[in-house]
């Protein structure tokens, strides 16, 4: 009964560690400085991240807010796609862009918006590799196609 138990938790744990997914989320990382341009560390801020399609000035499509704290270097480190947020990370169709992503701060923790600016979102080497999907020239697999070479 026992190795027929283990072999069960064996098998559902295999096919769990099968669905593997790319993140639903990239990282974030700034300097916060007040108007004069001095560092605030160790100080509790909010930011608003917000995800912003075709242009720098329209279409929000995602929003997303963090109440963090600054290091002892006023550097805060955030994952975008994991922020408290009404919308819904997964939906954002980022082959239809180009993507901008304006920052906000608060600099007393709270919900009183300064956009700091708005840039536009490029491509990572994450996803330039996957650009190469395509070219593979090494089909170890079996994929059904009618070329078993390629």
């Amino acid at each position: 009964m026992k190795k027929i138990l283990l072999s069960l938790v064996a098998i559902a744990t295999l096919s769990l560690s099968s669905f593997g997914q790319a993140p639903e989320g990239f990282k974030y990382q700034a300097v916060v400085r007040d108007a004069g341009g001095l560092i605030l560390n160790n100080q509790a801020v909010g930011m608003r991240l917000t995800v912003q399609q075709g242009s720098y000035w329209r279409n929000w499509v995602y929003t997303e807010t963090f109440s963090t704290t600054t290091n002892a270097y006023g550097l805060v480190n955030l994952e975008i796609g994991t922020g408290t947020t009404t919308d819904d990370f997964t939906t954002i169709d980022w082959a239809n862009g180009p993507y901008f992503m304006e920052t906000a701060v608060d600099f007393l923790g709270g919900m009183t918006w300064v956009v700091m600016g708005t840039s536009q979102l490029m491509s990572v080497p994450y996803a330039l590799h996957s650009k190469t999907a395509e070219n593979v020239t090494n089909d170890l697999v079996d994929d059904a196609d009618a070329d078993p070479d390629q």
